[in-house]
């Protein structure tokens, strides 16, 4: 039995459109002892990321102090990289009304509960009122022109997720004087230069961006109303993220970094870190690696970030999705002044991109719909269905390796754990099989009833894929995260299932020690509702 060991979450913060009661927060449990056969713990290799080394390293507790959520432009940046390989510069924008200002780097982890340690902080810079932003019509982009703040170097950083804090200096020359603006975060990737042997985490920077409305405009909404019809189609990385700057990280993917981490270090398992555009732009990098997991909201996919996931599956990579509504809205990227694929590219309309007619395969419609329909579950397993909805976790296999050590019987309800998106298996041709329903969790969503449904298959390859097909999954591998929603027991039984992934997961293709037991005659899931868009 794999016994998970709790302690107390610390806050995190954000929102998702269309989506209250999302949230989550930092801080995670982690795992002792071990289920099924645990990965190699010989020590990594030069150059490689020791994360029990790291995290036994004293954290930054203060690392969130001073973070200003508010809209009065007192500071905000952004980098001109999304992620960097170990020891590569990145360099800063920064518009700030202060004189003065510092850039902190601190790396996400367990690190005993602090969850960040400082790695690495600047010198007093001068601080620059920057160019308003620029609006570009009818696709109504939002783009800076600004000049860069400070180039930040990353020498001897260890790969993983990184936070920047911009703090505002006051005439003193320290932050946090009365009056002055409170600090904002830039997230930055340090990527792994190989993943060979690894599980790998995804930090989903696209749709990050595709939710950010830094100076109005999204690619949900926009423009006096703040209406749909306003929206943007297409969105640049030359910008600033709004609120915190870096909500969405904080919402949905902090919690299983930290809980990833902890557990790692105590079971030898070896991790990489990536983005999403890594997928995209460097397929090579993903060769070899023993899982990729997509953290707690991964929407936004481009036709080579998806290729680049189904052929490692199908070369024996596991792959889990711990939320919901993956891989549906399809994007492409274009160049910006500042580099390559910093511009997101989403008409969510094939009559509205000018690509459907002259190249119909990279229309950006979402996924499921014509001219080239290639649903979402042919990858992940489960359809996503609508939202807003909140429902239980009901358990329908209880004897899946998955759940191992949870104690759940059939028909047990986990409070709240489900939301506030929701995926479900279907009868569709589009699912693949052999595949297993893990939970079968009656919801009503715009006055509709259905199921929400984690589901597990596996392939010829021997890979395993996992899916929880809900949202809340991140913020329930938190002691106290979803407070609003979730009970202790949620939160013990998410921590368990999740441990019990990773672990065989790091080991090697899942679906050879563990080959899904197809279900769905039993299940008698029904075909796809053609979904709601959030």
């Amino acid at each position: 039995m794999l016994m998970v060991a709790s302690f107390a979450a610390c806050s995190g913060g954000g929102s998702k459109k269309s989506s209250p009661g999302a949230g989550g927060s930092g801080g995670a449990s982690s795992a002792s002892g071990a289920s099924g056969n645990a990965p190699s713990t010989n020590a990594p290799a030069a150059g490689a990321l020791d994360v029990k080394a790291e995290n036994a390293q004293p954290g930054s507790p203060t690392w969130k102090a001073g973070i200003d959520s508010g809209a009065d432009h007192g500071i905000e940046g952004f980098a001109d990289q999304v992620a960097v390989s170990p020891g590569q510069s990145f360099k800063l924008y920064v518009n700030t009304t202060a004189q003065q200002f510092t850039a902190t780097a601190f790396r996400v982890g367990y690190y005993n509960g602090a969850q960040g340690r400082q790695v690495w902080k600047s010198e007093p810079t001068p601080g620059k009122v920057q160019p308003a932003a620029a609006l570009k019509a009818q696709v109504n982009t939002v783009t800076t022109s600004w000049q860069p703040s400070l180039t930040v170097p990353t020498t001897g950083w260890p790969e993983g997720s990184y936070l920047i804090r911009l703090d505002p200096l006051g005439a003193d020359g320290k932050p946090g004087a009365k009056g002055a603006p409170g600090a904002r975060f830039v997230p930055v990737t340090v990527r792994s230069t190989s993943t060979a042997g690894k599980v790998v985490l995804i930090n989903a920077v696209t749709t990050w961006q595709a939710y950010n409305s830094y100076g109005g405009y999204d690619l949900y909404s926009g423009g006096p109303k703040n209406d749909y019809a306003h929206r943007a189609r297409i969105v640049s990385f030359d910008r600033p993220y709004d609120t915190t700057g870096a909500d969405r990280f904080q919402t949905y993917e902090q919690s299983s970094i930290v809980f990833t981490e902890k557990l790692a270090a105590e079971h030898g398992l070896p991790l990489a870190y990536a983005t999403d555009l890594d997928l995209h732009e460097n397929p090579a990098l993903f060769q070899g690696a023993r899982a990729i997991i997509t953290l707690g909201h991964d929407e936004y996919w481009s036709a080579q970030m998806r290729d680049t996931v189904t052929r490692a599956r199908d070369a024996g990579t596991n792959v889990a999705f711990l939320g919901a509504n993956a891989v549906f809205r399809h994007i492409r990227f274009e160049d910006s002044p500042l580099g390559k694929d910093r511009v997101q590219v989403d008409y969510k309309d094939a009559a509205e991109d000018p690509m459907h007619v002259t190249d119909p395969a990279q229309a950006t419609q979402d996924w499921r719909y014509p001219p080239d329909p290639r649903p979402e579950n042919v990858l992940t397993g489960a359809l996503y269905e609508c939202n807003p909805a909140n429902a239980d976790f009901v358990v329908y296999e209880p004897d899946s390796w998955l759940l191992a050590g949870t104690g759940a019987k059939a028909g047990q309800a986990f409070k709240g754990l489900v939301g506030v998106e929701y995926d479900r298996v279907v009868s569709d041709s589009t699912t693949p099989h052999p595949i297993q329903a893990i939970s079968h969790s009656p919801i009503t969503c715009r006055k509709t009833k259905s199921y929400a449904d984690a589901a597990y298959y596996t392939v010829p390859s021997g890979a395993g894929v996992f899916a929880t097909g809900t949202m809340r999954w991140n913020c329930a591998l938190v002691d106290g995260g979803c407070t609003d929603k979730l009970d202790g027991p949620a939160h013990t039984f998410a921590q368990q299932v999740t441990a019990n992934m990773l672990l065989a997961f790091a080991a090697g293709p899942a679906g050879k020690a563990h080959p899904a037991q197809d279900n769905t005659a039993r299940l008698r899931p029904a075909p796809s509702q053609g979904g709601q868009a959030p």
